[in-house]
């Protein structure tokens, strides 16, 4: 792909902060609770806005490069709906209510955002100095991968989020929300609202998922841009999509089942590109249509599948999956810890 002109840049950033300036105007402006009709609309949008950025790409840029960001978008779709999942958890975590809950949704996409650019620019750093990032990036997935198998059927404990225990270790806390403030002022000191710790757990949650998901995306393509517009704008619909799946997510049983699949296919990929670039050039190498057409072959079978199981069997419940091994607290632990705290 030819390089990417400065223009191009400044075009789609500017593109991406003004959508999620609108977004914020839309939450700030009355906190409210997040209908059907209103997720739906701004889902439609945004998944429109995706594909029209897709086609314009494909029209400027060449079919290569509209196929790679296709590509790269539905990898990172299909990874931020496991995010839903955890964000879920977060949120019940800590009791909020369903007025605030789309502000910190945002505030958390907009770190989530700014973090991944980070990681961008370190990844596409690391493939241009690096020749073995490739097989680096490549077994990181394959662990994930089987790690995210193993423990398909447990949700992410909080506890492991050494970020958000450390902040409740430290912070000054209160129950109360305070009108969907993240810092309020009670008796004469500032202390953190529960919104607060659910923006924080939100945002290092994604930093943990940005582990996998830019690798993963470096797999269907080696491009910053693409790479940088295929989450930006997979991200940028994350507020309404969980509003609109919210009560479908818990039905998606093979969900975290295919994402490990997805990502030991894109694993396989990068070291099949290390061996062919680096090693020895006969080593086949996958098509990126190839590639999503096997991502979209996944997902179709591990959606339809869960809808007929969960037909059969529907006291069964979805599961985020965990990279680790979750240890059950017991009962009597959860209902002597504070609530919200």
């Amino acid at each position: 792909m030819a390089q990417i002109p400065s223009w191009a840049w400044l075009a789609t950033i500017g593109l991406v902060v003004a959508l999620l300036t609108v977004d914020f105007v839309v939450a700030a402006r009355r906190p409210h609770v997040v209908r059907l009709r209103e997720a739906t609309f701004w889902s439609v949008f945004y998944i429109g806005v995706a594909l029209a950025f897709g086609a314009v790409l494909w029209g400027l840029a060449g079919h290569d490069a509209g196929t790679e960001y296709f590509a790269g978008w539905v990898v990172e779709k299909s990874l931020s709906v496991d995010n839903l999942f955890v964000f879920v958890i977060i949120m019940a975590n800590f009791a909020v209510p369903e007025d605030y809950q789309q502000k910190v949704l945002l505030f958390g996409i907009a770190a989530a955002l700014a973090l991944r650019a980070v990681f961008i620019a370190i990844g596409a750093a690391a493939i241009s100095v690096f020749s073995w990032t490739f097989l680096l990036f490549g077994l990181f997935l394959i662990y994930t991968a089987v790690q995210l198998f193993r423990h398909r059927d447990q949700d992410p404990d909080l506890e492991d989020n050494k970020v958000l225990t450390y902040a409740r270790r430290v912070l000054p806390a209160t129950d109360d929300f305070h009108g969907g403030r993240l810092v309020a002022v009670e008796n004469g000191r500032r202390v953190a609202t529960p919104l607060l710790f659910v923006f924080i757990g939100i945002g290092s949650t994604d930093l943990l998922f940005a582990l996998d998901s830019i690798p993963a995306v470096f797999g269907v393509t080696r491009d910053p841009f693409i790479v940088f517009a295929a989450n930006a704008f997979a991200l940028l619909g994350l507020r309404a999509l969980y509003f609109l799946i919210h009560g479908l997510l818990e039905r998606l049983v093979y969900l975290s089942l295919g994402l490990s699949v997805i990502l030991a296919f894109i694993g396989v990929k990068l070291i099949l590109t290390f061996l062919h670039e680096d090693v020895f050039p006969a080593v086949p190498q996958m098509p990126t249509p190839i590639s999503l057409g096997v991502i979209l072959g996944i997902l179709v079978v591990v959606t339809v599948a869960s809808l007929i199981r969960v037909r059969h069997h529907p006291e069964e419940r979805a599961h985020a999956g965990s990279l680790r091994a979750t240890i059950k607290v017991r009962d009597t632990e959860r209902e002597d810890r504070p609530e919200g705290r």
